[in-house]
């Protein structure tokens, strides 16, 4: 095939022409459009180049330029493009993060589309016909999305009613309502920027290359009939879907599948005319939920899915939530401040997040990551503020115990008088096996106080019958600021306007805030770094006062608080037990923001996923509804530890904001088991006491470990080797580490009893970080879980010293990439956990993903950043984009090139102009 500078034609003569990096650089001052059609633009491109259709790309190529010409080259006017039109510049940098540059907003939006397209194609189609509720018509109605995601993974079928029935024309048309131009604007040119990706790749599949590039790894969709263009609503529809991540996508099923009562169908309280749910222990928190501590309501296995469902915070997996911690002047010697950001999040799939860098000159200058198919930064930094986000313990959503009228099911009574449910009928298409194409319709229901959401399938009470029915209320159903907020903090010019904006919009969906920034001189004329330092829960939350909540409380309310005492649950048969209105709050139904948590100081603040309770240590926030997640409550390891860390920091002689910089950077990828620097010591000694343990026949069969009673036999257990292991570990996580692997396995065994008889210290407030610590060892539980964990090890042909890299890695591109870290149930702050068990990650895996050290220094911003698992969505498996997951593998963080000179002389430095 003919080298690509052969076939460039310059768009002013169309003659051929042989460009050197001098001409580029001459050309491009001369405004001289190259038109081109590769994926990437770079001499040693990997995948071959094919032709695209006329005005397509305009290229210049500065990966071989001399030394002197990189130094030198400046960055264009896109202004004067096509006769003033604006065009768009991306540039990509090291690791691949695009900079994407435009005069309008729209042509912002336009660069963002075609990146996140570029990068990963395949995801975000499927994505968008999930959001267009079509899943069924391609894929079949019983198959389930191929990623997990906030909503976790429902049948096809399910998601297709729900995005159809709940994301309506006026869900869509209060987006266009309520966004500012602006951000209407970027919204439009994401959706032309996805689009002109996509039909310059179909443009290409007839050219003499379309074979090779249809199987380059990452574009085996590329014939795919669902891979189709959008519109500016297909990307509402994806804002949707992560707006209401906290409330209606945790229920997908229970609200697609809704089927009424019959007329007569008997009435009772509860089963058995009991007045609660029975066998629930205790309330469902942050700090106790696992999938092994779970008992089942009434002896009912069933009842263990809603209490996963209460107990995850967003999706369906027990590791999503995030760290964040931000030290203040007095960790830096009154030198500014310093943020650490790290959600714990999907590898893959539609909610993964996409680094960039976005510019409209004396507008926004922008980065970090967002989404895919979200054209702003969600968690990032500017020249004057950088925020991070993690998931919250208040509830974003709330139930209504309805009592439905004796004479008809499908209407229910509120203050004596009978209302009506609203009935809507939705269809969607879907594919049969044999390939036919039917239609399957649907009935939705109604209330005054949200849609009806049918529990049965958790708890017989819970559904529709016995008298009574379930509604939903989800606050972020009716928040549609939230990416006003993003948009508007995007743009924000000091710490000061941030808060200005937080409180305003009181927006937030499902998440705490932690940010920095800087702040005016008193004359005006210049930023400087500012040394506070802020934490808020400041967001959509449900107006429940506990004194509404106990006074609207029904037998079904306190059966449901015994899961879960901080889900709202109310008597729908009386109108004064709606959400309360404030004049003060952002919408009908919500909190006030005066009755919200929030935090500033000069100490530091943290959050790891514990409620708000304890963002620094030395002053709780207290007095807070239920609604907002509890208080003076254990925190997690991984909580306790995280605060250890900025303490530790703090105690230290303060430095400047670069020194404290780099010992956080150190500190959060040091993969420390928290579990085993409290309580190694203490277990080994209980466990390890005999180098022989017997182990009987009934624990062997409950541990997986033998065929049934009958054949199994009492076991003697040489745990000696183990015990040798343990000691000699060092409480890491890195990937030579041996002992790591043994003692995430112990562990989990030894805490698989429920928490209330797990520890024999009592917790306390005044010592929230020193309790608890000591563990019950009744009944020899120690060694007992020691032995079985050695018994499974040797089942499986597994080393008792293993190293962490043989069962915790990448393989991609025929290399392996070693990864550190464990899971939070383990203590670990560096969050690396795969719930399949599966030695290779990919997609499916979920732990660290973005992380950002963010401090201010003389000229502004300075930034490290990471992203454990790539932008390519190939980078996982096909090797194609693997750079940045090398570079979290080797903790080599990177110096994020934010100012023109740094991104001028990135050495991966390679240039496209999108015309108009």
């Amino acid at each position: 095939m003919r080298s690509w500078k052969s076939r460039r034609r310059t768009a002013l003569t169309g003659r051929a022409a042989t460009w050197t990096p001098a001409r580029v650089v001459v050309g491009f001052a001369l405004v001289v459009a190259v038109i081109v059609s590769a994926r990437e633009v770079q001499a040693n491109v990997d995948t071959p180049v094919v032709q695209a259709p006329e005005r397509d790309v305009a290229f210049v190529d500065v990966t071989t330029r001399a030394p002197d010409v990189q130094e030198s080259l400046e960055v264009p006017n896109l202004s004067v493009l096509r006769g003033g039109a604006a065009g768009v510049e991306i540039r990509r940098t090291t690791d691949g993060i695009p900079h994407i540059r435009g005069t309008t907003w729209r042509a912002l939006g336009v660069g963002v589309g075609y990146v996140q397209a570029e990068d990963a194609l395949c995801t975000l189609a499927e994505a968008f016909v999930t959001y267009q509720g079509r899943r069924s018509l391609f894929f079949g109605p019983d198959a389930r999305p191929a990623r997990d995601s906030t909503f976790g993974r429902p049948r096809n079928v399910d998601l297709d009613f729900f995005f159809r029935a709940f994301v309506d024309g006026g869900v869509l048309a209060r987006y266009r309502a309520q966004h500012p131009p602006g951000l209407a604007e970027l919204v439009d040119g994401f959706a032309e920027g996805y689009n002109r990706y996509v039909a310059n790749m179909r443009a290409r599949r007839g050219g003499v290359a379309s074979k090779a590039s249809s199987n380059a790894p990452g574009r085996a969709c590329a014939d795919a009939s669902w891979v189709r263009e959008i519109s500016a609503d297909d990307v509402h529809r994806r804002l949707y879907a992560a707006q209401i991540a906290g409330g209606y996508a945790k229920f997908i099923t229970e609200m697609t599948n809704v089927t009424p009562a019959k007329v007569g169908a008997p009435v009772s309280s509860l089963p058995g005319g009991a007045t609660s749910m029975p066998a629930a222990i205790a309330p469902v928190h942050q700090a106790s939920a696992s999938a092994a501590t779970l008992p089942a309501l009434g002896g009912m296995d069933r009842g263990n899915t809603l209490r996963r469902i209460l107990a995850h915070g967003i999706g369906t997996q027990a590791g999503i939530g995030s760290n964040a911690l931000a030290l203040g002047s007095e960790a830096t010697g009154g030198d500014g401040a310093v943020l650490f950001g790290n959600p714990h999040w999907f590898w893959g799939g539609p909610d993964r997040f996409y680094q960039m860098h976005l510019t409209i000159p004396g507008r926004v200058d922008v980065a970090g990551v967002g989404f895919l198919g979200v054209p702003l930064v969600m968690i990032g930094f500017n020249d004057d503020v950088a925020w991070t986000h993690t998931v919250s313990t208040a509830r974003r959503f709330g139930l209504f115990d309805l009592t439905l009228d004796p004479a008809d099911p499908q209407r229910y009574q509120v203050d004596g008088q009978s209302e009506p449910m609203t009935a809507r009928e939705v269809s969607v298409y879907v594919r049969e096996a044999d390939g036919k194409i039917g239609r399957v319709t649907r009935t939705f229901y109604g209330t005054r106080f949200g849609p009806v959401v049918n529990l049965d399938g958790h708890h017989p009470s819970l559904g529709w019958g016995g008298g009574h029915v379930m509604a939903i209320r989800d606050v972020n159903a009716d928040n549609f600021r939230i990416f006003r907020n993003f948009f508007f903090w995007n743009q924000a010019t000091s710490l000061d306007d941030f808060v200005a904006i937080q409180r305003r919009e009181a927006a937030v969906p499902w998440v705490n805030t932690v940010a920095i920034g800087r702040k005016r001189q008193q004359d005006g004329t210049a930023s400087v770094p500012d040394g506070r330092v802020w934490y808020a829960d400041i967001g959509a939350v449900p107006n429940v006062p506990d004194a509404l909540r106990k006074a609207c409380s029904t037998a079904r309310a306190q059966g449901f608080a015994q899961l879960d005492a901080a889900t709202p649950v109310l008597d729908g048969s009386r109108s004064a037990c709606g959400w309360q209105v404030s004049a003060d709050a952002a919408q009908a139904g919500a909190m006030p923001v005066d009755g919200l948590p929030s935090l500033m100081r000069m100490d530091y603040v943290a959050n790891m996923n514990d409620s708000h309770w304890l963002s620094n240590a030395r002053q709780p926030l207290e007095g807070f509804p239920a609604v907002m997640g509890g208080e003076r409550e254990p925190l997690t390891l991984r909580g306790r530890l995280g605060h250890r860390i900025a303490l530790d920091i703090l105690a230290g002689s303060p430095g400047s904001s670069d020194a404290t910089a780099r010992r956080v950077m150190a500190d959060v990828l040091t993969p420390r088991a928290y579990s085993a620097d409290v309580f190694k010591t203490q277990v080994l000694t209980q466990a390890c006491a005999a180098p022989i343990v017997q182990v009987d026949a009934q624990a062997l069969v409950a541990a997986g470990l033998g065929k049934g009673t009958d054949s199994a036999t009492p076991r003697s257990v040489d745990v000696g080797k183990a015990c040798n292991v343990l000691r000699q570990w060092s409480n890491l996580a890195d990937a030579t580490e041996r002992g790591a692997l043994l003692w995430e396995a112990f562990w989990a065994r030894l805490t698989a009893a429920p928490r209330a008889g797990l520890y024999a210290d009592v917790f306390s407030s005044a010592t929230p970080l020193d309790a608890p610590r000591v563990l019950n060892a009744e009944g020899g539980r120690a060694a007992q879980a020691l032995a079985l964990t050695v018994a499974a090890f040797d089942a499986q042909a597994r080393a008792l010293d293993e190293p962490l890299q043989a069962r915790r890695y990448v393989e991609s591109g025929g290399r392996r990439w070693p990864v550190y870290g464990g899971c939070a149930s383990t203590g670990y702050f560096t969050m690396a956990c795969n719930e399949d068990g599966q030695s290779k990650w990919g997609p499916d895996a979920m732990g660290n993903s973005y992380l950002q050290v963010v401090r201010f220094g003389t000229n502004g911003v300075d930034a490290q950043t990471l992203l454990a698992h790539g932008q390519d969505e190939a980078a996982l498996t096909g090797g194609r984009g693997v750079d940045p997951v090398a570079r979290y593998s080797r903790k080599a963080w990177l110096r994020f090139p934010f100012r023109e000179a740094d991104i001028a002389r990135d050495p991966g430095l390679r240039r496209v102009v999108l015309p108009p």
